[in-house]
């Protein structure tokens, strides 16, 4: 909310600046003093420059009562807005002869001609969560072959994920390795191991066993990536025979 005005003034990161966080709300009092407000002298600013001190509480309000700010001290919003209003006056008053040039058509002009920006991805105009999104994905889900979950971003994780194992191309091109072949696993007819008393939730029980298992296996797997890549480092040194020696 003020971040035009924050740009206006030209401070530093205004997209970064959180009201509620108080040392970037103390730094933007200083600042504003600093450059714009200049109520003090410079050798009277020390407490207010003071961010971390235990005073400083006091030392902005006593700030706030001696520019006569009308709003509570304690309204953070409110105040900011009145010191960035009052500090641009105060940039206008100074560089009244600059801004008086200014009119709405050289303003307009300049920004006619200042390149345009054309945005050639898809999918950064996307509306994901419009009625006509979520119909395409759940259609798409119906032609996998996968069940639509409530969420359809959940679906199309779940897509996503079927895509990028069992449609690329390399899986395409080998199918045998990632589509299993043989018989399916029983997996509710398995032990579970415990007894929660309730059929449903024995079965979710298993289903997350599986899940987590798998989740074990694929952790496994690229630990031996690691190692076997570290091996081709470190197991075949190359060593110079002629600088080496036979006994004393």
């Amino acid at each position: 909310m003020f971040r035009r005005k924050l740009t206006a003034l030209d401070y530093t990161n205004p997209e970064n600046f959180n009201v509620n966080d108080d040392k970037s709300f103390r730094d933007l009092i200083v600042w504003l003093e600093d450059q714009k407000i200049r109520h003090y002298k410079i050798e009277d600013r020390g407490d207010l420059k003071a961010i971390d001190s235990n005073d400083w509480p006091t030392a902005y309000k006593c700030y706030l009562g001696a520019l006569n700010c009308p709003t509570n001290p304690n309204d953070r919003p409110a105040v900011v807005d009145w010191l960035l209003g009052l500090s641009v006056r105060f940039e206008y008053g100074d560089n009244a002869d600059k801004y008086k040039s200014e009119t709405a058509e050289n303003v307009r002009n300049r920004q006619q001609s200042a390149p345009k920006v054309v945005n050639v991805n898809p999918l950064d105009i996307l509306d994901f969560k419009s009625p006509e999104f979520r119909d395409g994905i759940n259609r798409l889900a119906q032609q996998l072959n996968i069940t639509a979950h409530p969420d359809h971003l959940i679906t199309l994780k779940a897509i996503s994920k079927l895509v990028s194992t069992r449609l690329s191309a390399e899986a395409i091109q080998n199918p045998g390795e990632v589509i299993h072949q043989g018989k399916s696993y029983p997996i509710f007819e398995a032990d579970l191991g415990f007894e929660t008393g309730d059929y449903v939730l024995n079965n979710a029980g298993k289903a997350l066993r599986l899940i987590y298992i798998h989740d074990l296996r694929e952790l496994q797997t690229k630990i031996n990536e690691c190692i076997v890549a570290a091996q081709n480092i470190t197991a075949n040194p190359k060593t110079d025979t002629k600088l080496g020696k036979v006994g004393r």
